[in-house]
């Protein structure tokens, strides 16, 4: 399968049980693909943000990094496939295409986001990752860990 930026997909349960690191969002309800993730390809690493339809949960949490940071880059809250969901960047893992289950779809068709909202999910991730890099670290897991493992994986 050929896994593209921009678009949603499902991980499979394999990957969470090999990784089992803590702060990693796992699947649930028993064998339903749930979350999907964002999927952000960055050369022979893929990168999957997972998220949320829990909109109320989160909207209080932004609100209260706005508050104390005056923004917060780590949740966006957007439209994707016509209902609201959340992004949540500060779950993003990397993992390898071997770990990815199927792409996302809804009635027979593959759900891609825009490209606007694409660009300032990658915009944001990015900033996160060049924070991590001067030593604030703001992913709820250990990227380096996760990466560092699945590139063993791939190239031994």
């Amino acid at each position: 399968m050929q896994i593209e930026t921009g678009y949603l997909y499902h991980i499979k349960d394999e990957f969470f049980d090999k990784i089992n690191e803590k702060g990693l969002m796992i699947n649930h309800e028993n064998g339903h693909s749930r979350p999907s993730y964002l999927a952000i390809k960055d050369n022979d690493i893929l990168w999957f943000i997972p998220l949320s339809t829990k909109v109320d949960k989160y909207k209080s949490i932004i609100e209260k990094k706005v508050k104390k940071y005056g923004t917060c880059k780590t949740i966006l809250i957007k439209k994707i496939a016509e209902r609201e969901q959340v992004i949540l960047i500060q779950n993003a893992f990397p993992t390898i295409e071997k770990y990815v289950k199927s792409k996302h779809s809804i009635d027979g068709r593959y759900i891609r986001i825009s490209k606007y909202i694409e660009k300032e999910i990658i915009d944001d991730f990015r900033y996160m990752l060049s924070l991590k890099k001067e030593g604030l670290n703001l992913f709820f897991t250990d990227i380096d860990i996760i990466k560092e493992k699945m590139l063993e994986e791939l190239y031994n």
